[in-house]
């Protein structure tokens, strides 16, 4: 009898060690939550246990029952951001968890690969420019905060992740990313909130990586099979790392998200136009987003030396259907990065100047979603090219240049081509007032018929607007 009631202890104690009110750690201390919105926080108990979740800063009851699975989840109302730090109550089951240093402002997720992952300390070989000077600063804790997801790959769904939220200071701040902490300073230094990023990348990623497996099995060139993935490069393998990294955080309310990613589709632009998009659609829905009111910021990918090199710049293609998509995708933007790297660079896949992307796609954040329309933050595009009666001279129309360009000497990246379709270095430029046009030569080229800018692998440029944002890689023909 003592063995039997022994024995009945022990199960009553793991099934309610099993059993335990739990939030996740992505809902857990330190968290930063989406102000002014039905913030969601979510975690695990008992089948049928009512939970109630009550937030400091109003004193409400949300509650919910945990399903079959355990699982709990509600959308709790948030007020205007600032540095207060807040609690957050939550009981069930008998059980008390009380969530402390809650701060509420706004809230992104990052993406993609090894150029959103890179920390601020780098990578070997791989220095983030004065990255020094942002690590040894005072303390920020209050206003930026880090969730990194760690490297995870998987072919099962998965629900959680082992990490925690981290306020930037000294300590923390090597390891976050470098792309997205130079965002976040830039944010809190324009809105003086609290700015809270959820970092999900993984280096080599590609596109497919982070898709549902349902949406890559209606694609007829990726193959599924174990022993298919098995035999890739880890960080190639398909829908892994959206079950293992992304799938865990899917839901935590954002404001929206930047990516840095499209090196491992590089050669595959045919195909990167319609599964980014989808991608962004599909992320849109795991968000409950049905009018794709989230905001997508892009990173074109940066100039690199591909090996091997051939004839037709597979970058600049890859570059071209990344436009493509913030083009055509709705509330999405893309941030220029070829002005961002030195030619002693060109074999680095990981240039060093962050600081930069992080402030475009600030920049693209502040004039679209907060209202700082005087924020300059689009690039101008070529959108026509025409010869002038001069005969030897091309006008380039360009979007977005107001108050014009920033020089017209010293200009690198931008090459003229005649009919015999060789291209030569643009020996001048100016742009135009009276026709808002830029007209371009070459003391090589007699007959201009094409011109292109940034075309290549690793082809860099120093064109910018008055406003200092960079053009666009382009080739653009004449008109005839």
């Amino acid at each position: 009898m003592r063995k039997l009631i022994a024995v009945a202890l022990l199960i009553f104690m793991c099934m309610a060690a099993e059993a335990k009110l739990a939030v996740s750690n992505i809902c857990s201390d330190g968290m930063v939550l989406q102000q002014n919105s039905e913030a969601a926080i979510w975690g695990t108990s008992d089948p049928g246990i009512q939970v109630t979740v009550t937030p400091s800063w109003n004193g409400r009851q949300y509650r919910c029952k945990t399903g079959s699975d355990g699982r709990w989840n509600v959308k709790v109302q948030t007020p205007a951001g600032s540095y207060k730090a807040y609690t957050v109550t939550v009981k069930g089951g008998g059980e008390t968890v009380r969530i402390s240093d809650v701060l509420v402002g706004e809230v992104w997720l990052a993406s993609g690969q090894s150029n959103m992952e890179m920390p601020m300390r780098g990578f070997f070989n791989c220095p983030v420019e004065n990255s020094q000077d942002y690590i040894c600063a005072p303390a920020a804790k209050e206003k930026i905060r880090m969730f990194t997801v760690p490297i995870r790959q998987t072919y099962d769904l998965q629900t959680e992740v082992d990490s925690q939220w981290k306020g930037a200071c000294p300590e923390t701040v090597p390891e976050m990313s470098a792309t997205a902490f130079f965002f976040a300073y830039e944010l809190n230094r324009m809105l003086d909130m609290p700015v809270g990023i959820v970092s999900c990348a993984r280096g080599g990623a590609r596109v497919e990586s982070w898709l549902p497996r349902e949406i890559l099995e209606t694609y007829p060139d990726e193959d599924l099979s174990k022993e298919a993935i098995e035999a890739m490069q880890d960080y190639h393998r398909p829908f892994m790392a959206y079950n293992g990294m992304l799938h865990p955080v899917k839901g935590y309310t954002v404001k929206g998200f930047i990516w840095y990613q499209g090196c491992s589709n590089v050669g595959r632009h045919e195909q990167f136009t319609d599964r980014m998009s989808t991608l962004i659609s599909h992320w849109r829905e795991c968000w409950g987003d049905k009018d794709a009111e989230l905001p997508f910021y892009m990173v074109e990918i940066a100039p690199y030396r591909y090996k091997p090199a051939t004839h037709v710049s597979y970058a600049a293609l890859l570059r071209l259907a990344q436009h493509e998509v913030a083009s055509t995708v709705p509330n999405c933007g893309i941030v220029v990065t070829n002005d961002l790297v030195d030619s002693f660079e060109m074999d680095n896949i990981h240039p060093m100047r962050k600081f930069e992307v992080g402030e475009r796609l600030a920049r693209l954040a502040l004039n679209r979603d907060y209202g700082f329309r005087t924020v300059a933050c689009d690039s101008p595009e070529a959108v026509r090219c025409y010869r002038l009666p001069a005969g030897n001279e091309l006008a380039i129309e360009l979007t977005h240049v107001p108050n014009g360009m920033s020089r017209w000497m010293e200009i690198e990246g931008l090459e003229v081509a005649g009919s015999e379709g060789i291209f030569y270095p643009v020996s001048y430029a100016f742009f135009e007032w009276e026709t808002r046009v830029l007209r371009i030569r070459s003391e090589y080229v007699f007959d201009p018929c094409e011109a292109r800018y940034g075309w290549g692998d690793f082809k860099p440029g120093n064109l910018k607007n008055a406003e200092g944002m960079p053009v666009s890689p382009f080739w653009v023909k004449m008109e005839k």
